[in-house]
């Protein structure tokens, strides 16, 4: 397979021989406004421009997956310039029904069971936030990729870490895990999505695993650098296996 890191949680995965683009977001740089009662509010987002071409990022996608509506998940470009019969797949049967109404004609809810071209797709849980938070954030899914000529992939979505991201891990014994790390946050409420001790938990779970830590620096209300992570990671020894990709980056795994 061959992950690549495009701008927040946006990522080119190829996998078994397919394309797939998970939860674009594809607006210039300064788009939209900053995302409220937050950090960094005279800035807009995005705060980076995309690595490459909106073309290099859509063309040939087999597939896109869209773990749950937020902007910065599934903005207004990439509603507009992907194609309307694309295959599309939804956490949920609200998010689907919103997609399609959209437009979008194939568009299909992730089960524990999906299967498209070969590929074992399924979805997974996670929270985004802990507490009261959890009520204004909703709902949202990761997923798990199986081939049998591939390694098992777990995009871990918008989540923090909590028992039930420990018992994906158990469950499917992923070899590469794609963590949400840039400890997004509200002024009030607490991390969104994994800071560093939640990576490292992810870590001790799963401490063969190759982890990447994807959703860093790209809007306003970030908390937790890549400098800081990379830090971090060095300090507990294990920056062989967390990989903390710059926007662009790829890796074959």
């Amino acid at each position: 397979m061959n992950i690549q890191q495009i701008r927040n949680a946006t990522l080119i995965v190829k996998y078994a021989g397919k394309k797939f683009l998970i939860d674009p977001f594809l607006a210039e740089k300064g788009t939209y406004p900053p995302f409220p009662d937050s950090a960094r509010q005279d800035q807009n987002n995005p705060l980076v421009s995309l690595p490459t071409s909106i073309d290099n990022i859509i063309n040939n996608v087999d597939a896109v997956i869209v773990t749950h509506l937020h902007l910065d998940h599934w903005d207004d470009v990439a509603k507009e310039v992907l194609p309307k019969d694309i295959k599309l797949f939804a956490q949920n049967e609200d998010d689907a029904s919103e997609i399609q109404n959209g437009g979008f004609k194939n568009v299909e809810v992730l089960q524990e069971d999906t299967v498209f071209e070969d590929i074992q797709l399924i979805k997974t849980k996670g929270e985004h936030g802990r507490g009261e938070i959890l009520k204004l954030a909703g709902l949202v899914c990761g997923v798990v990729f199986k081939h049998s000529n591939e390694k098992t992939l777990y995009i871990g979505g918008d989540t923090v870490w909590y028992d039930e991201v420990q018992k994906e891990i158990q469950t499917h014994k992923p070899e590469i895990i794609v963590v949400n790390a840039g400890d997004n946050q509200f002024l009030e409420g607490g991390s969104l999505v994994m800071g560093k001790d939640d990576v490292y938990e992810v870590h001790n779970a799963a401490p063969n695993a190759k982890i990447i830590a994807s959703h860093m620096e790209a809007v306003n209300h970030w908390t937790l650098s890549r400098e800081e992570l990379k830090n971090f990671i060095i300090e507990k020894g294990i920056s062989s296996n967390i990989l903390v990709p710059e926007d662009g980056e790829s890796y074959s795994l």
